[in-house]
């Protein structure tokens, strides 16, 4: 018999706790204070089962876009109406808020070990590995923990697998739509690129002004539908779609984002 709680990977909830305040406390001013995130549907958070959901969103950062999402979803949960106002409402914290990240990733040094403690779901990534493409076979233990995040809680995914904007949804989150049957949220977000490093770990500029938006629930056929429609759906889902492009080429989107970047400064 165990002596303390565990998560389905086996990791003891008690230090999940206790290493989310440590973090939330180093984190919450750089969404509240030098930097600003300004929140839209948060509302929606509130409605959501305990378990089965699964959020979709662009990538702008290895670890601020995720650490960012811990705050709002738990902040919504303490009552807070797109406001993370008061660090308090990650005392007790949502321990089963699970993430998608390549292993590799998680393993690169100390922090992102212990990032990956709190709720990392590493898989191998089948199209890239230490810089070079590559071409493997899904692990199906990766298949496996997936739908055992999703069977304990919420489960975050960037289904583009990479912070390069615009890039193809991978089949995989399709595949992992269908199999689990998940509530799909969609969520949008801007100006991480422009805060911190490519990492998400050190601030590269203060005063810039970041978003988030939660979408409502997506309205998927699981039975029906095909992988290429849901991946569809994705992409305008989180506004990545290629048709975006045909309205703002991608050297006028580079140029925009500068320009909006130093609009939004404060």
């Amino acid at each position: 018999m165990k002596l303390y709680k565990q998560d389905p990977f086996g990791n003891a909830l008690f230090i999940k706790k206790f290493l989310i305040r440590i973090l939330a406390l180093i984190t919450h001013q750089r969404y509240q204070s030098f930097n600003k995130l300004e929140i839209e549907g948060s509302e929606i958070i509130r409605d959501l089962p305990e378990t089965g959901v699964l959020f979709v969103s662009n990538h702008q950062t290895y670890f601020a876009d995720v650490v960012a999402m811990v705050h709002v979803f738990n902040a919504s949960l303490k009552g807070r109406v797109d406001s993370i106002k008061n660090v308090g409402y990650l005392w007790q914290p949502k321990l089963n808020i699970y993430y998608v990240a390549a292993a590799e990733t998680m393993k690169s040094g100390l922090l992102p070990k212990i990032l990956s403690y709190v709720g990392s779901v590493s898989i191998e990534r089948t199209w890239r590995s230490k810089g070079e493409n590559v071409n493997r076979q899904v692990k199906m233990s990766d298949v496996s923990n997936i739908g055992r995040a999703l069977n304990d809680g919420w489960l975050i995914t960037f289904p583009q697998g990479t912070t390069t904007p615009f890039k193809p949804i991978r089949r995989g989150t399709a595949h992992i739509i269908k199999k689990n049957k998940p509530i799909v949220i969609p969520i949008v977000i801007d100006g991480f690129r422009r805060a911190y490093d490519k990492k998400g770990l050190n601030v590269k500029k203060r005063g810039v002004f970041q978003s988030m938006v939660i979408k409502k629930p997506l309205e998927i056929d699981y039975e029906n539908d095909s992988v290429e429609k849901i991946i569809e759906q994705l992409q305008f889902a989180i506004e990545q779609h290629p048709s975006f492009l045909k309205v703002t080429p991608i050297d006028e989107y580079v140029k925009e984002e500068t320009e909006l970047n130093k609009k939004r400064e404060w």
